[in-house]
């Protein structure tokens, strides 16, 4: 479980890599009786409903009352392809962009 959970703290895109270079690698001395990659995938299912558990507990924080989204606005820079997108061709256009569109579809 702590290596599940170690994972979504790391860099890694994948959790092969993962396992592979930081476990077996880096972290051998930690970990010196760790299974081959694919007998941890196969042994991961076990450890699903802990896994539940524990991020119910110490994971989620507390609900205050008010919860914010942060709606703000990512700018787009160097859209070249903007052009050859032809699945809206009529409805796109350059500017920005209007929450209410997603309503249409």
């Amino acid at each position: 479980m702590t290596i599940l959970i170690c994972y979504h703290f790391g860099t890694y895109r994948n959790f092969k890599e993962y396992y592979q270079n930081c476990i077996r690698g880096y972290f051998h001395k930690e970990f010196p009786n760790a299974v081959s990659y694919n007998r941890f995938v196969e042994l991961m299912p076990r450890v699903f409903c802990k896994m539940i558990l524990f991020m119910r507990l110490y994971a989620f924080g507390k609900c205050t009352g008010i919860t914010f989204v942060d709606s703000t606005m990512i700018p787009v820079c160097h859209n070249v392809r903007r052009y050859f997108n032809k699945v809206f061709s009529r409805l796109a256009k350059n500017g920005k962009f209007c929450p209410y569109c997603l309503l249409l579809f």
